[in-house]
């Protein structure tokens, strides 16, 4: 057993003796039994925001029990109450105390009212951001040892390592045995990858070195493929965060790099032959089966008709035949927003109502970046976005601009099992 497996059980039997004896246990059990005697599971992403600037700071924060940005997060939670839930930007720890407090102060304890949600399964393994590649990947003739010059030549941008890391909470049991990661594998090895290329040479894909090609990792987090056991039922959560397309040059080393991290997952479902060149961190070679079921999670950072995403890289994924795109999550919120805001916004040209972002005015404007994306052999009857209109009580948890729990907006999709 890995070490990303070890973390998973141990914060699984921490969280569990954390709970025993919590007083809202019995009456969120009751409220998750009654959602539960339909067919009906929820599958969600929440880009939280729950990343500091320093190692323990999360901690600290999540350890004090009345961190007003963390209270709005978990109301969010429990206010639509997923069954199966990816965070983006949740600090790694190797022990596993973040995800233990966050359930222990914030989840477990109602929030104005809301029902607790808990989440006796919870799976967690080390980012790319922050550790050190030991060479000048932005080129700058510096190679970074701290702060932001380390961020820039790390394998995945971050001050620290684990810092913007990803959390899985589940109501049901993470298969840890079969759970597969990709932290590790090599750019180069994508076959065709989109390598950026260096404008002041006629050579092309040259802005890394051939001995840098040697290390730079394809995943600026990483890649999942968590295993869930549903009812009898097994479904595949593929999970990631890919960089943003922006804060690079001519070079355009994020925005390649957030195409290929996007086609990842677009030739890891696509059968053996696309995905044999595949190979997780253990070892094993290959893709997901054709029969295996899938819910594809996660900040993207790429939206299909906005923003500055490189080569429009969603289309593989909202295009791809074992991909169900029936059911558009949206919201008022959104719509709202555009309209109340202006600027970039009213000259977008995607769907305003489908934006899960709230991001700058001026540029890029509010965008489509956060999604949940089940497998075709998997029936949607719903889907949304937590994003309420200004009118509305629940507007306080969200605000303009991430001013009050995040930039992003946590999007669910309900899927019911045959």
């Amino acid at each position: 057993m890995n070490a990303s497996k070890l973390l998973g059980t141990a914060a699984r039997f921490l969280l569990g003796g954390a709970l025993a004896a919590h007083p809202f246990l019995a009456s969120a059990e009751s409220h998750w039994r009654d959602r539960h005697s339909t067919e009906t599971v929820r599958f969600a992403t929440f880009n939280a925001s729950l990343n500091r600037s320093a190692p323990g700071e999360l901690i600290a924060d999540l350890n004090s029990g009345d961190n007003a940005q963390i209270q709005a997060v978990a109301e969010i939670i429990q206010r639509t109450q997923p069954d199966v839930l990816l965070i983006n930007e949740f600090d790694y720890d190797a022990a596993g105390e973040a995800a233990r407090l966050f359930q222990q102060n914030y989840l477990s304890l109602s929030q104005n009212g809301a029902a607790p949600a808990i989440y006796p399964y919870v799976y967690s393994a080390p980012s790319n951001t922050g550790v050190a590649s030991g060479f000048d990947l932005n080129n700058d003739g510096v190679v970074g040892e701290s702060g932001f010059e380390l961020a820039n030549d790390a394998f995945g941008f971050g001050v620290f390592e684990g810092q913007y890391g990803m959390l899985l909470l589940s109501k049901y049991p993470i298969q840890e045995q079969r759970t597969r990661t990709f932290q590790n594998f090599l750019w180069r090895d994508m076959p065709n990858a989109l390598l950026p290329d260096n404008p002041d040479t006629d050579a092309p894909a040259d802005w890394f070195s051939a001995e840098e090609l040697e290390v730079v990792r394809l995943s600026s987090k990483s890649h999942w493929d968590a295993p869930i056991n549903i009812r009898g039922r097994r479904i595949h959560a593929l999970v990631s965060h890919p960089t943003p397309p922006v804060f690079d040059g001519p070079e355009d080393r994020n925005g390649t790099r957030n195409h290929d991290e996007i086609r990842f997952w677009a030739d890891y479902i696509s059968g053996c032959r696309i995905s044999r060149y595949i190979v997780d961190d253990e070892g094993r070679r290959g893709g997901l089966g054709d029969r295996e079921s899938f819910v594809i999670m996660g900040d993207q950072n790429a939206d299909p008709f906005d923003g500055d995403a490189t080569q429009n890289p969603m289309t593989q994924l909202l295009e791809h035949p074992r991909v169900n795109v029936k059911h558009t999550p949206l919201s008022a919120g959104s719509a709202d927003a555009a309209f109340r805001q202006g600027e970039a916004n009213a000259l977008q040209i995607g769907n305003r109502a489908q934006d899960t972002g709230d991001f700058n005015d001026a540029n890029p404007g509010n965008l489509r970046t956060d999604y949940v994306l089940p497998s075709s052999d998997l029936t949607i009857i719903d889907s949304g976005v937590f994003w309420p209109s200004a009118d509305d009580e629940l507007y306080r948890l969200v605000g303009d601009g991430g001013a009050v729990s995040s930039d992003h907006r946590l999007v669910w999709v309900d899927i019911r099992l045959r």
